[in-house]
């Protein structure tokens, strides 16, 4: 007889349940969905001190073991921040629901009916790190959209995802549902992540969303479709038309704002014959940006460091700021093609003709204009929350919310026709 792991008893365990827990909701009404969803917003307010006091844990684990500044922060929850996570379980409750809806509708010339409609994708898994949010977030998306999703947080986050997690727990068994709808793996252990990533009868797609190591990590391991939401190397570029009203406070925002986050900007392209660099680069300083300069920027401002040419193609997730000078539009292109993560590219300009070819040459997930980069968000976009920001090109890019975590089935009906 084969012995089985305890690893992989436990991974199979969770998997079939999960399923059991899909084949129960995929069909549910919309109605029913939204009960649940409002349940849990208000689940989140009136048990906000759990929600904290378990917060609390991982945030004295996390100094004591000397988690980064942006990862404490990304840790971190508080009553804004709950409230935010109600909010946004309110936004998807309310967003229209993406099962059953028709993309296609068709009378052949043999005179059968196509029907192509939206149906859940099925048992979704999603391995992430650092941030709760993401078990409120993810929860609710799959949800609403008829799957069934298995959670596996990072260790640091272990006491405020296990508190999160059973919340909505509690709101589905409250409505008859089973609890499994949102499955938790409560074992952070690497040995028990393997085993899921193989489980291809039972998860239907992997997203990973963290940093590179655990992008990597679950590509190389996984027999299941993965969707990639990979590290945000993002760049802001200042044109030599730039409005200066306009490039103070995108700069500021797309760095300052909450630099521990994937829409952060991390690269600094400015024209030489931007006229007011000096005056960016001082308030940005006065910010407590940490200005990595190249030569040209170094001689504007010396009291910045010297960048190194790995800088540029970091994601810092605090506020360090790369800085390269550039003498032309294309150099900007050029410098951003060999430095991106394909998450998002910003222009500020006031040449229509630089913003419309900036946009044309570049292949991002995003490409902004004379905006912030941390508009790249699915509560931004009004998809209501995200599953993460995907920096592939397959099945979905750009911020994955409700209608990426659907498939479509065809529906074909006729009056005993035979194909000839």
């Amino acid at each position: 007889m084969i012995q089985r792991s305890a690893e992989s008893i436990y991974v199979d365990e969770l998997c079939k349940s999960a399923k059991d827990a899909y084949r129960q909701i995929r069909s549910i009404h919309t109605s029913k969905k939204n009960k649940v969803l409002e349940k849990l917003a208000a689940a989140l307010v009136s048990r906000k001190s759990e929600i904290l006091k378990e917060n609390i844990k991982d945030l004295e684990a996390g100094k004591s073991k000397g988690l980064s500044s942006a990862l404490l922060d990304r840790l971190t929850l508080d009553e804004k921040r709950i409230q935010s996570l109600a909010n946004a379980v309110l936004e998807i409750k309310a967003l229209p629901d993406p099962v059953g809806e028709t993309v296609r509708g068709t009378t052949l010339p043999n005179g059968i009916r196509l029907n192509t409609k939206r149906v859940p994708l099925g048992v979704v898994m999603v391995i992430y790190e650092s941030r709760p949010n993401v078990t409120i977030d993810v929860g609710a998306l799959s949800f609403k959209s008829g799957n069934a999703c298995i959670l596996r947080g990072g260790s640091e986050a272990i006491h405020s995802n296990t508190i999160l997690a059973k919340i909505f727990q509690d709101c589905l068994k409250e409505e008859g549902l089973s609890p499994n709808a949102v499955t938790f793996v409560d074992r952070t252990e690497r040995e028990y992540m393997i085993p899921f990533l193989k489980q291809t009868s039972y998860i239907d797609i992997v997203v990973p969303r963290g940093g590179e190591g655990l992008i990597r990590f679950v590509s190389e391991n996984s027999l299941i479709p993965v969707v990639k939401h990979d590290k945000g190397v993002v760049n802001l570029y200042i044109d030599k038309s730039a409005d200066p009203k306009k490039v103070l406070p995108i700069a500021v925002n797309s760095k300052v704002q909450r630099p521990g986050v994937c829409n952060a900007a991390e690269n600094l392209i400015i024209h030489s014959e931007y006229p007011y660099t000096k005056e960016l680069l001082e308030e940005l300083a006065s910010k407590g940006v940490q200005l990595l300069l190249d030569p040209r920027s170094l001689a504007i401002f010396p009291k910045g460091q010297p960048v190194k040419e790995e800088d540029y193609l970091e994601e810092f997730l605090d506020l360090r700021f790369s800085v390269k000078t550039v003498d032309k539009i294309d150099e900007a292109i050029e410098f951003i093609e060999a430095t991106s993560s394909g998450h998002t590219e910003a222009i500020v300009t006031e040449d229509v003709s630089a913003a419309n070819f900036f946009s044309r040459s570049l292949d991002s997930a995003a490409i902004f204009v004379n905006i912030s980069t941390r508009f790249h968000d699915g509560g931004e976009f009004g998809l209501g929350a995200e599953v993460g920001i995907s920096t592939g090109k397959l099945h979905v890019r750009g911020p994955m919310g409700l209608v990426h975590l659907t498939t479509t089935t065809t529906y074909a009906e006729g009056e005993g026709q035979v194909r000839g």
